[in-house]
C-alpha cells in the first residue's frame, strides 16, 4: 500500500522538478523513479550530503530507505505498474550488508568486466518495456558503484479515443491542420476549472485501467509549464477548489473551455473532448541542478560522503541522470523512465432537449500527470511543445 507521507514528499519533488525543468521542445520526467534511489542514498550519507539528501526526499534520514522499499514494493504490485532497483559494484568494493539489507532482495550485482554499458542498456530495456534502450549514465574505470532505478507505467482508456482534426486559430500551432483525438462523454466532471497561483487552470482526467489516469493540464498563456503542472499537482491533493464541468458557469470559464446550450435529439449534457496525441522523450542531467536532488555536497569529490554504503572507502556521486520517455494515444498511455464514429446533421430539425454542452480543445503546449488514482501518486509528469505527427496518432 502506498503511504500518504511517502506520496506527499514524491510529488513535492516532482512539483520541485516541474519548476526547475527545462521545457523548451517538451519533457517528461519521473520524480516517483528517481526518489527511492535518492532515499537510499540518504541512508548511507553522513554530514551536509545527509542533511540535504534529506531535505530533498522530504524525509528523515533514518526513515528514508523503509519508505523507499516500501514504494517500490507498492509500485510493483499496482496493475499497469513495474518498478525495480538494481545495484552494480566492483568486486573490490566492500558495501555495507546493513544498507544492502534495506534495499530490495537480490539486487546487488557486480560490475561487469567485459562491456559493463551492454549489461546495463540491457536492464534499462529488460524493466521498461523496451521503452528505455540506453542506461542514462555511462561506467567508466574510475566506477565504484552504480545504483539504478526503473519505472514502466502502462493503462487503456476505459473509453478510447476517435480520429479528430484540430484547426488552431491562434497560439503556437495555429495555421496548422492538426491530427488530434476525440471523444464525446456524459461524464462532465471529468473537466474541471480552478483558481490557482498560476493563474486559471482548466484540467482533464482520462481514466484508465489499473487505477492509472493521465491529468491533461491547460494554463494561461502568460503560465510558465513548472507553475502549470504545479498547479496540478496541488490540485491532486486539494489545495484549490476545483469546479467541475456540470456547474461551470456559460461561456469560456477556462482555458480551451467552452460551455453552452445546445439543442439535443437525447436529454444527456455532454463532454467533448479535443486533444493532440503526442509522444515525449528527455534525457535529464541532475548535477546540472544538483540543489533539486540534494546532491550538490554528495557529487563533491574532495572527499567521500556515504560512510553507511561503503565504510572505509570514500564515496561521492560521480554522474546522475534520467532517461524517461511518454505516449498518449487513441487506446492508452505508455510512459518509462530508466492508443469512429462521426454523425453530421442533415437539414434542420426540431430538436426536444436543451443540454448543457461542454468543450475542452487543447490547441496549444500543454502538461500532463500520470496519476495513480486512489494514492494520488504522480508516476510521470511532463510538457508538450508539439503533437504527434499524423502517422504517430494512433499507435
Amino acid at each position: 500500500m502506498l503511504s500518504d507521507t511517502a506520496v506527499r514528499a514524491v510529488n513535492a519533488l516532482t512539483a520541485r522538478w516541474a519548476r526547475s525543468a527545462a521545457t523548451s521542445g517538451g519533457t517528461v520526467f519521473s520524480a516517483a523513479g528517481l526518489w527511492p534511489l535518492l532515499a537510499a542514498l540518504a541512508d548511507g550519507a553522513e554530514g551536509a550530503a545527509r542533511k540535504e539528501l534529506a531535505d530533498a526526499v522530504g524525509i528523515p534520514a533514518e526513515d528514508a530507505a523503509r519508505h523507499a522499499h516500501d514504494l517500490l514494493t507498492a509500485l510493483g504490485g499496482l496493475p499497469g505498474t513495474a518498478a525495480a532497483i538494481g545495484l552494480w559494484t566492483r568486486p573490490d568494493l566492500a558495501v555495507s550488508p546493513d544498507w544492502t539489507a534495506r534495499l530490495p532482495a537480490h539486487v546487488h550485482q557486480r560490475i561487469a568486466e567485459v562491456d559493463p554499458q551492454r549489461h546495463l542498456d540491457a536492464w534499462a530495456a529488460r524493466h521498461t518495456d523496451g521503452r528505455i534502450d540506453r542506461f542514462p549514465v555511462t561506467v567508466d574505470e574510475s566506477t565504484r558503484l552504480v545504483l539504478a532505478g526503473a519505472l514502466a507505467v502502462r493503462t487503456e482508456w476505459i473509453r478510447r479515443f476517435f480520429p479528430a482534426t484540430l484547426w488552431p486559430a491562434t497560439g503556437p500551432w495555429s495555421d496548422r491542420q492538426l491530427a488530434a483525438l476525440g471523444r464525446t462523454t456524459a461524464l462532465l466532471d471529468r473537466l474541471g476549472v480552478a483558481d490557482t497561483a498560476a493563474g486559471t487552470v482548466s484540467e482533464l482526467r482520462v481514466l484508465g485501467t489499473g487505477g492509472i489516469d493521465v491529468h491533461l493540464l491547460l494554463g494561461e498563456e502568460p503560465a510558465r509549464p513548472g507553475d502549470v503542472l504545479t498547479a496540478g499537482i496541488d490540485l491532486l491533493h486539494r489545495r484549490y477548489p476545483r469546479v467541475s464541468g456540470d456547474v461551470l458557469p456559460y461561456g469560456s470559464p477556462g482555458p480551451g473551455v467552452q460551455v453552452r446550450r445546445e439543442g439535443s435529439y437525447e436529454p444527456e449534457s455532454t463532454l467533448t473532448v479535443l486533444t493532440p496525441g503526442f509522444t515525449v522523450a528527455a534525457h535529464h542531467q541532475l548535477l546540472e541542478d544538483a540543489a533539486c536532488f540534494g546532491l550538490a555536497t554528495a557529487s563533491d569529490d574532495s572527499r567521500g560522503h556515504f560512510p553507511g554504503i561503503t565504510p572505509g572507502f570514500p564515496l561521492a556521486v560521480q554522474s546522475a541522470a534520467q532517461s524517461a520517455t511518454a505516449t498518449f494515444g487513441a487506446t492508452g498511455f505508455r510512459a518509462a523512465a530508466v492508443s469512429a464514429v462521426a454523425a453530421a446533421a442533415g437539414s434542420a430539425a426540431w430538436l426536444p432537449y436543451v443540454v448543457r454542452a461542454v468543450r475542452f480543445t487543447v490547441d496549444r503546449p500543454f502538461g500532463f500527470l500520470a496519476v495513480h488514482r486512489t494514492s494520488r501518486l504522480v508516476l510521470t509528469a511532463g510538457w508538450v511543445e508539439q503533437p504527434d505527427e499524423p502517422q504517430d496518432q494512433w499507435s
